[in-house]
């Protein structure tokens, strides 16, 4: 059986285990990207080092930035749009923006526009992002690398500044695991961590989960379900290896869990079945109505009983 198989019926027992677990939302706070804010055409600082625009993650007003007039896509799901910017409100904006500055109190967008606009749907009055001098490749490229290096970048802000490093300065995975002195496979491991759900993402970013947690969800494919596991380590405080093993308890659980209450008629099946077989008989039914019925038997008695009574009935 493969593992996406064994998931799928996961949905329903994490729902009874993560029974009134809402408070979890409680402790979600959106991220921040402090001490670092364009005020006017000054970046403001609390920190005695200067920042640096190319690496740095600054806050900008809002209504400093401005759309790419090249930007090629004209059109913008409204839906996904608002539900973007109901995970803003919530979590916060996980991705920065990238931009470029065009005047004193001018940015803009290089990338990013569908979250700026779901920033502003979000009512957000600053908007974290990357500030790119485009002239200056080769400082860019050497900014970004220094500030992989920092001792205290969570997670995602590096697998967010190898993707930077691979989108803005053109390297391959190869290339960019050759400048930050990591394994391909390392850097390959972080970039899938920006597949994960914002919900994930952000617990990530705040420490409430690790990488080997991110690292067992990122292999379930179902988005709903990755958030629900992650809700699950969060709730209970799982290691990674008690979140291993929860998987494959639930994955081994019976199939009951994903099936729907019988009607009437079966339970009368079960009953008539089991005056032959006791409790050895099981039945299951999926909301459409297909099923299955197993009987187990301890002799070859027990079905010579039954096929009597179904000659002595004429069935």
């Amino acid at each position: 059986m493969s593992k996406n198989k064994e998931f799928r019926g996961l949905g329903r027992g994490l729902d009874a285990i993560l029974s009134g677990s809402s408070d979890l939302e409680g402790i979600r706070k959106p991220v921040g990207y402090v001490n670092k804010e364009i005020v006017g055409h000054r970046t403001e600082t609390s920190e005695s080092a200067p920042v640096s625009v190319s690496a740095d993650i600054v806050r900008i007003p809002i209504d400093m930035l401005e759309p790419n007039p090249f930007q090629p896509r004209l059109s913008f799901d409204q839906e996904a749009l608002e539900e973007l910017a109901g995970s803003i409100r919530s979590l916060g904006l996980i991705q920065p923006i990238t931009v470029r500055r065009v005047s004193t109190d001018k940015y803009q967008i290089i990338s990013g526009e569908r979250r700026y606009r779901a920033c502003r749907m979000a009512g957000l009055e600053m908007v974290p992002a990357y500030i790119r001098d485009a002239s200056e490749q080769g400082m860019m490229e050497m900014a970004i690398v220094e500030n992989i290096q920092r001792e205290n970048l969570d997670p995602i802000e590096v697998a967010l500044s190898y993707q930077r490093l691979i989108d803005e300065c053109h390297l391959t995975q190869e290339q960019m695991a050759g400048r930050v002195g990591k394994k391909r496979a390392s850097v390959a491991n972080y970039l899938r961590l920006l597949n994960l759900p914002a919900k994930i993402q952000h617990d990530l970013k705040v420490g409430l989960i690790s990488v080997g947690h991110a690292k067992v969800l990122l292999g379930i494919e179902d988005s709903s379900l990755q958030e629900k596991l992650c809700d699950l380590i969060v709730k209970e405080g799982l290691s990674v290896r008690q979140l291993e093993e929860k998987i494959k308890k639930l994955s081994a659980a019976p199939k009951a869990d994903t099936t729907q209450d019988l009607p009437e008629q079966y339970y009368k099946v079960l009953e008539h079945m089991g005056k032959y077989f006791g409790d050895n008989i099981s039945l299951r039914r999926s909301a459409t109505g297909k099923g299955s019925m197993t009987v187990r038997f301890s002799s070859d008695e027990e079905v010579a009983k039954f096929l009597k009574a179904l000659d002595d009935a004429q069935i």
